[in-house]
């Protein structure tokens, strides 16, 4: 579920804005995401996202030529965010694969690291073009052949690293569409097992102890 992204005008954190400018070209981007992830592409217009701030429609040609050049800037930062993340993560140093999947899975419960809905509306904008079609494909191309990498890290034949990363990103695909709503504590006690059937190792306690308070953090909303 999205979260309504705040104006910069209405965050007391962010700098004053100046002369007549009342929304900033991040404001028009988060509100078009909002819309993308809540109502779908075909709702990302001009005059909606324009009475949504409350403000004139024309303020948005300050910062976009077009429609076109919103949508395209929308699909960058998901380039930049989701894809960008991932990648990261299956790069991050661990001693162990367990603990490197547990790297990689911190993109499934830290929404912050990772928007688990901004991916999967841009899944459904692939159905209905053909150029976010060809952009995911590559997306996901990336981020296998992270995965891949990862597991052939630690001694895993080219076969059994591709099959094994294929199995890790396809099962979390499914594993979130199905929207089980299971409770936190369900999953948590899951993790052992999990690791075990992703990568045959045994995973180390005290692994599964960092990523389980990883993850309950996020859990109860509080981030460090």
């Amino acid at each position: 579920m999205s979260t309504k992204p705040i104006l910069h005008r209405d965050d007391p954190e962010a700098e004053p804005l100046v002369g007549n400018i009342k929304v900033t070209r991040d404001d028009w981007l988060n509100v078009a995401m909002d819309v993308l992830i809540s109502d779908g592409v075909d709702q990302i217009k001009v005059l909606n996202l324009a009475e949504r701030m409350a403000v004139s429609r024309s303020s948005f040609y300050w910062y976009f030529k077009s429609r076109q050049e919103l949508l395209d800037a929308l699909l960058a930062r998901w380039h930049a965010t989701n894809t960008a993340a991932l990648v990261a993560q299956a790069k991050a140093p661990a001693d162990t694969i367990t603990a490197a999947v547990c790297n990689v899975h911190r993109c499934v419960v830290n929404t912050e690291l990772f928007d688990t809905a901004l991916d999967f509306a841009v899944r459904d904008w692939a159905r209905k073009s053909w150029k976010v079609r060809r952009a995911l494909d590559q997306s996901d191309a990336r981020r296998l052949e992270a995965l891949h990498a990862m597991f052939a890290r630690y001694g895993y034949s080219e076969v059994e690293a591709e099959t094994r990363a294929r199995v890790l990103y396809y099962m979390q695909i499914g594993y979130d569409l199905a929207q089980l709503n299971e409770p936190m504590s369900t999953r948590i006690a899951m993790v052992p097992h999990y690791l075990y059937v992703f990568t045959g190792v045994e995973p180390k306690p005290e692994e599964v102890e960092e990523f389980s308070a990883y993850s309950m953090r996020y859990w109860k909303g509080e981030p460090s």
